[in-house]
């Protein structure tokens, strides 16, 4: 059962952190960005699992809204960060939505291969493009917010900002949508997909819309990642940033809308911990962690906030 979210508890949870955020030193707000980043890449896979569906293809859209943020700002030298950010998520919805009718149309293993393949094409087309730099990318400039261009040591604050913004829309509506009608029929089309279709509820056109939505969600995450990193490259695109973000969402859970973010954000601390001590053993910690989780946690990390609230 997903747990559901206020405006006020949200408001709650993301006012201290955008306080204290010009005290922040600069690797934590750069950690806390692309967790969020990562983070609304693994909203829209909760609502895939919500569904029974495991997409292994999501930094396809990742990748899409990173570059539609980079070809923008460094070929077309339009920096204005909002635009940037919807025209990322146009790009994606728009290339899920085209995608999605022969997606809709697999479940199991082959939704997630399919959705995989995609993804390793636009690898492959990216590393042989010597003009978007092949295999190294390139840079992304200094973005304007509202144009206002924000000085060397408020860049990350203001990107962190935005992030924060960009991740209260989206929660908002997928907190609305897991309510609504059509988000309910996620999980009947789980637990007996013929019985649904029975009933009169469509799960192509569910799942297609899910598609759509997580495209957008992916490609948000895409444009934050890029403008924060400020480069750009075709492993955006490939098969091991999908992991991540299934990792990410196995990690938090679907327990509530928030727990993708929780674990981005744990993923962040352990990658960034491991490397940092163990630059070539890194992996063995993130696995490590992962096989606990799944044999103490089934359910996630989110799943201990419940077990808190049955003790107090």
């Amino acid at each position: 059962m997903t747990q559901q979210i206020s405006l006020k508890k949200l408001t709650l949870l993301a006012l201290p952190l955008l306080v204290a955020s010009p005290w922040m030193p600069q690797w934590m707000l750069f950690m806390v960005t692309i967790a969020m980043a990562n983070g609304l890449v693994g909203l829209g896979l909760m609502l895939f699992l919500r569904a029974g569906l495991v997409s292994f293809g999501q930094a396809l859209y990742f990748c899409v809204g990173a570059y539609t943020t980079g070809l923008i700002s460094h070929f077309f030298k339009f920096n204005e960060v909002l635009i940037l950010l919807l025209l990322s998520a146009l790009a994606s919805g728009v290339l899920a939505f085209a995608l999605g009718f022969l997606l809709a149309k697999y479940r199991a293993i082959f939704f997630g291969l399919l959705s995989l393949a995609f993804s390793m094409i636009l690898y492959g087309l990216l590393a042989k493009s010597e003009a978007l730099g092949s295999t190294d990318g390139f840079n992304i400039p200094a973005v304007t917010l509202l144009g206002w261009l924000p000085p060397s040591d408020l860049v990350r604050v203001s990107i962190l900002w935005v992030a924060f913004i960009t991740v209260g829309i989206c929660l908002i509506f997928i907190n609305g949508l897991i309510r609504s009608p059509r988000g309910l029929l996620l999980t009947a089309i789980r637990d007996n997909e013929i019985r649904t279709e029975y009933m009169g509820g469509s799960a192509r056109k569910t799942i297609h819309l899910i598609y759509v939505i997580a495209g957008v969600l992916a490609g948000l995450g895409g444009a934050i990642a890029a403008i924060a990193v400020g480069h750009i490259d075709p492993t955006m695109a490939f098969w091991t940033t999908s992991g991540e973000f299934i990792f990410i969402t196995i990690l938090g859970g679907i327990g509530s809308v928030l727990a993708p973010f929780l674990g981005a954000l744990v993923f962040g601390v352990i990658h960034t911990l491991a490397f940092s001590n163990s630059p070539n053993t890194w992996q063995l910690l993130i696995g490590s962690t992962l096989i606990f989780v799944i044999l103490l946690l089934p359910d996630g990390l989110w799943s201990l906030t419940s077990k808190f609230k049955r003790v107090k």
